[in-house]
This record gives structure tokens, C-alpha cells and sequence, in this order.
């Protein structure tokens, strides 16, 4: 058994406060810091799991030569920054998602990671949920067989969400239908097609000059006869909360529920016609983790009181993706192995629904993925 600890700290308590727990049971963390720009919701947070060292400023906490490695759990117009300035600290990073909202950002983590050494993973739920893992180990089986296509969605309803929710293209963040279709056989994608539907209210157009209530992209996936579909809304498009993802194999298919709680479907080739489909309540898959922290892919932090933060409910949990997405990240740090996704992985994804929107203010536009986000 690997003895070393990784000292970490976590930055934003909203979200972040659902890692406090699993940091702190994981055989080799310790959890020292963490940063909340307001004093009271520090405090509260820190005296409820008895953490002392506690910061208001991220600038200070860069500077505390304690700390290995930061996980970033902050609005997402601070996520490129934030990593940048963390990695130019001498900091690990783990940041939610998505990686930046730029271009531009997105290359200066990829180049830092590479001139420093230092690991960057992006948290992307749906690549460590247990429909996803479940996927993913049908397809490494072979029990697929061939992957012919993929196609993802994330539709949500974020009216009354805070601060820069309202108006967001939806395709600005689309890692949660990007990640999985690229994720599953580590593809990269070559370049996107994207095309706009519908029109938002005036008031929400105006924050962004983005009028779509929906957009859906078509991703070519690089040196691979593969192609993938998702799409993404965020205001008045009426639908449950979802966050889907299909995989279509010659000798297996797997579709995701229409309605939240339902089995997956699994359609099998060459049975009978009415036996083909069959509903498959997804595995859990614990089993991957240290005991400790096992717990956690069924039950959140705060599940009995009013704390539990709303993108954890409306996500149904994100498929106890937690503590495997902390297990992903402590793993690479003591190995000295590359996590997925890594930088240079999670560019790729992030900048796929970037220029998705470019792509539809331009009719459906074919552009190309940056060469910093592919490999050699």
C-alpha cells in the first residue's frame, strides 16, 4: 500500500464542500486548506468539518508551500485564470468544469503543464458516473463489438441560477455531452459543425448577443471513421433535467432513460425482434475504490439537510462520479501518471463546444481543433 498523502487544498465552497468529506477519508490525502472569498460561508463550512487553515484570498493560499495541489470548484469564468495562476504557484490542479472560456486560456494550461511537469484533470462527472463506467467496461470487453457512432445531450433549466447563468450559449458548456462521446474510446475530436435552434427571451439574448435555445454540434473525431452528436439547452426549452449519453456497437447498444431513475437500455444484435432491448439498472462501481471512500457513490455530503448544492440534486447525484473523480486525481499525483482527462484531453473537449458556438453564429461553419489539443 502507497503511504504517501498529497496535501490539498480546495478552492470554492459551494459544490466544492460535496469533496470535503471524500478528501478527508481517501487513505492518501490531506485535506489542510480550504478558500471561500466570504468569511462567513468559510467559517461555516471549515468549523463544520474541522479544518483550520482557511483563506479568503486564492492569492494567499497559492503561497502556502504546504499545499501540493488545488481543486477548483468556483464560478466558471474564474476556472482558466484561477488554473493558470495555480500552476504558475507550482500547484496540481484539479478544476471543475468546464477548463476555461477561452481559447486562449485553454493553450496557456496545456503549455504550463508541459513546461512545468505539473498535472491538470479536468472533474468531468460523466466520465467517472456509473452509466458511463458501465459503458466503458462493455466497450473494453468487447462486448460492444464495433462502436459505429455516439451521441450525447445536456438539457437544463437554469432560470434562477446566479451571476453569469442567464443567456450562456448553451454549447459554452457542453463538457458533460463532449467528454463522454470523446471519453469512451479516448478519441479526440478533428473539428465541429454547429447549428442553432429557436430564440431565447430578449432579456437573456442581450447577455451574451446569443439568441439559441438549443444548439447541437456534430463532432468529426480525428484519425477515426467516427462521428458523434450531442446537444445542449439551458433556457426555455421544456425538459427534465438530463445529462444523456449513447453508444451504438455492432454487437451492443446502450441508450440512456428519457426520464430520470429509468433502467438504461441495452439492445443486443441478431435476437429476435422483440428481444433485442432489454432495461439494465446500471452497476455501481465502488468496487474501484479505496474502502474508505467507497460510501460515497451512493449518498452526497449533506444529504440530510437543506445544504446539498442544486446542481448535485438537479444532476441526480452525478452518478456517485465523486469520489472516483477524487481517486482519478490522487491516483495520478502519486503514480506520476497522466489522469483522464489531462490537460492537453481536456482542452480538446472544452474548446469542441467553444468553437461549437462559433460555429453557429456562422450557419453551421466546419472549424477545426487547435493543434495545442490534439497529440502528436
Amino acid at each position: 500500500m502507497n503511504l504517501k498523502k498529497i496535501n490539498i487544498a480546495i478552492v470554492g465552497l459551494g459544490f466544492g464542500a460535496e469533496f470535503i468529506p471524500i478528501y478527508q477519508k481517501h487513505p492518501n490525502v490531506n485535506l489542510i486548506a480550504v478558500s471561500q472569498r466570504t468569511k462567513s460561508k468559510l467559517d461555516e463550512t471549515a468549523n463544520s468539518f474541522n479544518i483550520e487553515k482557511r483563506y479568503t484570498s486564492y492569492e494567499e493560499l497559492l503561497e502556502d508551500s504546504e499545499i501540493d495541489a488545488v481543486h477548483i470548484n468556483t464560478p466558471i469564468p474564474d476556472h482558466g485564470l484561477q488554473s493558470i495562476k495555480a500552476l504558475k504557484a507550482g500547484k496540481h490542479v484539479a478544476c471543475t468544469v468546464p477548463m476555461a472560456t477561452t481559447i486562449e486560456e485553454c493553450q496557456e494550461i496545456v503549455r504550463l503543464t508541459e513546461e512545468t511537469g505539473l498535472t491538470y484533470m479536468m472533474m468531468e462527472t460523466v466520465l467517472y458516473a456509473r452509466e458511463f463506467l458501465y459503458m466503458k467496461e462493455l466497450y473494453e470487453s468487447g462486448k460492444l463489438g464495433k462502436i459505429q457512432f455516439l451521441k450525447a445531450s445536456h438539457q437544463q433549466d437554469m432560470d434562477g441560477w446566479p451571476e453569469y447563468w442567464p443567456g450562456l450559449p448553451p454549447m459554452h458548456y457542453a463538457t458533460h455531452c463532449v467528454g463522454p462521446v470523446l471519453g469512451l474510446t479516448k478519441g479526440e475530436a478533428e473539428y465541429v459543425s454547429c447549428l442553432g435552434s429557436g430564440t431565447i427571451r430578449e432579456d437573456l439574448i442581450k447577455e451574451y448577443n446569443s439568441p439559441y435555445a438549443v444548439e447541437t454540434t456534430h463532432i468529426k473525431f480525428r484519425n477515426s471513421d467516427l462521428s458523434a452528436h450531442v446537444y445542449r439547452s439551458l433556457f426555455d426549452v421544456a425538459r427534465q433535467y438530463r445529462e444523456s449519453f449513447e453508444v451504438y456497437g455492432s454487437k451492443k447498444s446502450v441508450e440512456w432513460p428519457l426520464i430520470e431513475g429509468k433502467p438504461l437500455v441495452v439492445h443486443t444484435s441478431k435476437k429476435p425482434e422483440p428481444e433485442i432491448p432489454e432495461e439494465i439498472v446500471s452497476p455501481d462501481f465502488a468496487k474501484l475504490l479505496p474502502n474508505e471512500i467507497q460510501s460515497f457513490t451512493t449518498h452526497g455530503v449533506y444529504d440530510t439537510n437543506e445544504n446539498t448544492h442544486l446542481s448535485f440534486t438537479q444532476g441526480a447525484g452525478h452518478g456517485g462520479s465523486h469520489p472516483h473523480l477524487v481517486h482519478a486525481f490522487v491516483n495520478a499525483l502519486l503514480k506520476g501518471e497522466s489522469p483522464y482527462p489531462n490537460a492537453k484531453q481536456s482542452a480538446n473537449i472544452t474548446c469542441v463546444g467553444i468553437l461549437a458556438h462559433e460555429s453557429a453564429k456562422n450557419g453551421g461553419e466546419i472549424i477545426k481543433l487547435p493543434k495545442f489539443t490534439l497529440s502528436n
